[in-house]
């Protein structure tokens, strides 16, 4: 029997869509764009695995972004799409060098070293940005059969910091790290965000100054699920399409996917959605100055506010707004703006702030 045009549901809704807090950017809901791209996919039969139309499709949006030798495989979570990445640049005895700070080694639950069985060789940065020099403390013994070689070279833009790096900096790791014989992949999460906060197109920081993989997010940015590992040079990753699958990452219906990265990509949902949620982040960090008793700790060049005040105070805070300790000890505590994060948002929290520095 053919399915109703007109759907009756009997979910009902557990939440108040008017509450909103500073935890994470995941904590956000679907863009509307996003769900109108979807019901539009939906419907008839497509070809499971990613050979539908959609996914076809999302290729040539993908090249217009990265250049012509791009290739995207679509994945379902950033987790997924990091492993999955790593595993298809490394040999069995491979290693990853990264920011001690990155979200690889800090909050993937050892995914990369369990699921990707790879190294991960973690360097402490400032900023949590790595340079050519600080590579070097761990990019040493390749042919020490005691160590694990390492291979290839993991960033993050922007960083798990917040902080964002120029082009010319990711130019001239991908120089050296090649220089070395490794690969260079960047993890994406915030891809969107880097891209607004520099103002330029994503290529500029990629596959033009010699990124090989990237992952690219789509959750953080309005997505209800889907990343995609992209492919910049076909001669860094081998056998995607095989480790995808092993990896667990192969969407039988991918098209939901595709579609979604298609309705962010295809024009500039994509960058409005970052725009704005830097520009939120621009508003709560210009607040948190002008109130005493609050140190922001790292330049707000993204989405996100780092900052330091007293403990009790974060504590109250909390039952009011959600959002979550970065270092509880020292009293560092994380804010994220989303795309839907509003300027009445930010002000209620600053003004909470304020109630609850004052007790």
């Amino acid at each position: 029997m053919a399915h109703s045009a007109t759907v009756k549901t009997d979910a009902r809704r557990h939440h108040d869509p008017a509450v909103r807090g500073f935890a994470s950017d995941n904590y956000a809901g679907v863009h509307p764009e996003i769900l109108e791209a979807l019901a539009l996919a939906n419907g008839g039969h497509q070809v499971a695995y990613g050979e539908d139309e959609y996914t076809e499709y999302l290729q040539k949006i993908i090249r217009s972004h990265f250049g012509p030798y791009a290739e995207a495989f679509p994945v379902f979570n950033g987790t997924g799409a990091n492993v999955t990445a790593l595993q298809a640049m490394t040999d069995r005895w491979g290693a990853v060098i990264c920011a001690k700070s990155a979200h690889i080694n800090v909050d993937e639950g050892g995914a990369p070293e369990r699921m990707a069985g790879l190294k991960l060789l973690a360097v402490p940065t400032p900023d949590g940005k790595l340079t050519p020099e600080l590579i070097d403390q761990e990019a040493w013994g390749f042919e020490d059969e005691h160590r694990a070689m390492p291979q290839v070279v993991s960033i993050t833009q922007n960083t798990e910091l917040g902080t964002v790096y120029t082009p010319d900096e990711i130019r001239a790791i991908c120089e050296h790290a090649h220089g070395l014989g490794m690969k260079v992949h960047l993890d994406g999460a915030r891809i969107a965000n880097a891209a607004a906060s520099l103002d330029v197109p994503m290529r500029t920081f990629t596959n033009t100054v010699g990124v090989d993989v990237l992952s690219y997010g789509g959750t953080k940015n309005g997505m209800m699920f889907g990343e995609a590992i992209v492919v910049l040079n076909p001669d860094a990753a081998r056998q995607m399409k095989h480790i995808r699958k092993m990896s667990m990452q192969l969407a039988s219906k991918m098209r939901f996917v595709s579609v979604q990265l298609e309705a962010l990509l295809a024009k500039d949902l994509w960058l409005r959605n970052a725009r704005h949620a830097n520009d939120m982040a621009q508003r709560l960090a210009a607040g948190v100055r002008e109130t005493d008793g609050v140190e922001i700790l790292y330049p707000v060049q993204a989405n996100a506010v780092f900052a330091r005040l007293p403990h009790e105070v974060s504590r109250r805070l909390q039952k009011r707004y959600r959002f979550y300790f970065w270092d509880e000890a020292a009293g560092d505590v994380r804010w994220m703006c989303g795309f839907d994060t509003q300027e009445e948002d930010v002000d209620g929290f600053l003004q909470a702030l304020k109630e609850e520095l004052a007790r």
